[in-house]
């Protein structure tokens, strides 16, 4: 096979650390750095050896690029992507992937409608508990699934404060904080869905406001009081599953599944390990970063979340290069996205039991 060519759009505080793994997957044969701000272009480029740049996703869009990985403001990967696989390019997003139910919609159709290959960065995927936990449903360890608990705990003293002021720049002001936690709910959502291979059917769901909080406030742009949201969800195998979406929370931060439980077997973790229990014991476990085969140099070099990162590029890459369905594609991008939308509808409605949309499977041999 021959290598694909591959722009990096944004390469702001998060996109700088995909720099390395996209250009030196071995399967990348030409790769290019997008920035709007033309210093911050410069400074990389020079840093990592690029000498193909571009200052805008329309010149990407324009240019002979077969694959784009867009990490920019969370409000623009819906609408970047549809611009890009409406121009024949194969995309990536960071997460999330969409902010609207409309926009995973929109999102759905387009891959639809272009052809074009989607993969969302969902960290979360390759954490190693999650992979050993996929790796026990396909071994039938865990029998029928009954209920996963899974978190994603960020306290805005956290570095919460540092990435809206650089979001914003100089546009930045106090009536641009506090989006509603569920409105990111793909770290915490991602475990079940992907260990269980099932989807969030119905939802109920409560909001915790903070004393007297100066973030999260009705008199800003996301017109939201809730500093921590908590749903319980339907599972489409009829188990459920309970998320915590917390960013006032004295805690280290996490994003895991603190427990996933089955009729022969479950799987616990917190900040002391990771236990595997059946009916006759338990046995402490370590989930390995190395769960799956990479190439090099990625393989010596995951990555942040848990080595996520190198893993995320590699399926990335590998499907546009095979042309095959990414792991993370657009159908089960939505079910990480759409279930926190309506939570977050629901906790505003005091735990209103709400029905989730699906978007169905991947169509068979989509990519044949």
């Amino acid at each position: 096979m021959l290598g694909i060519s591959l722009g990096l759009v944004g390469v702001g505080m998060f996109g700088q650390a995909f720099i390395d793994l996209f250009k030196n997957h071995p399967d990348v044969e030409r790769f290019a750095l997008c920035d709007l701000k033309k210093d911050r272009l410069k400074h990389f480029a020079e840093k990592h050896g690029v000498s193909e740049t571009y200052h805008s996703l329309d010149e990407i869009c324009c240019s002979d690029i077969e694959a784009s990985a867009t990490i920019t403001q969370p409000w623009l990967h819906a609408r970047q992507a549809i611009q890009a696989m409406k121009s024949g390019k194969h995309v990536y997003t960071a997460v999330p992937a969409a902010k609207s139910l409309e926009e995973c919609d929109a999102l759905v159709k387009t891959v639809k409608q272009t052809g074009m290959i989607y993969m969302n960065g969902e960290t979360s995927y390759f954490r190693p508990e999650n992979a050993f936990c996929r790796k026990k449903a396909e071994d039938g360890a865990f029998g029928e699934f009954v209920h996963c608990r899974a978190e994603y705990f960020h306290d805005l003293s956290h570095g919460l404060y540092e990435v809206a002021k650089n979001r914003w720049g100089d546009k930045w002001r106090r009536d641009k904080t506090g989006a509603a936690p569920m409105s990111h709910p793909t770290h915490s959502v991602c475990f079940p869905v992907s260990i269980m291979k099932a989807h969030m059917t119905e939802v109920s769901a409560q909001g915790f406001i903070y004393p007297n909080d100066d973030w999260f406030r009705k008199d800003t742009i996301h017109k939201n009081v809730f500093s921590n949201e908590t749903a319980l969800f339907k599972m489409s195998n009829g188990a459920t599953a309970l998320i915590s979406e917390f960013r006032r929370i004295g805690h280290l931060g996490c994003e895991r599944a603190s427990g996933v439980y089955g009729t022969e077997g479950s799987f616990e973790h917190n900040l002391a390990g990771a236990v595997w229990a059946d009916k006759n014991g338990k046995q402490i476990v370590q989930p390995t970063k190395h769960h799956e085969w990479l190439p090099e140099p990625l393989a010596s070099n995951l990555g942040g979340h848990g080595g996520a990162h190198a893993y995320l590029v590699h399926e990335f890459v590998d499907s546009v290069n095979r042309h095959r369905l990414p792991r993370i594609n657009i159908w089960e991008t939505v079910r990480y996205c759409a279930p926190g939308l309506v939570a977050h509808q629901s906790a505003l409605q005091g735990g209103r039991l709400l029905k989730v949309p699906d978007w169905g499977d991947p169509p068979e041999d989509f990519y044949s």
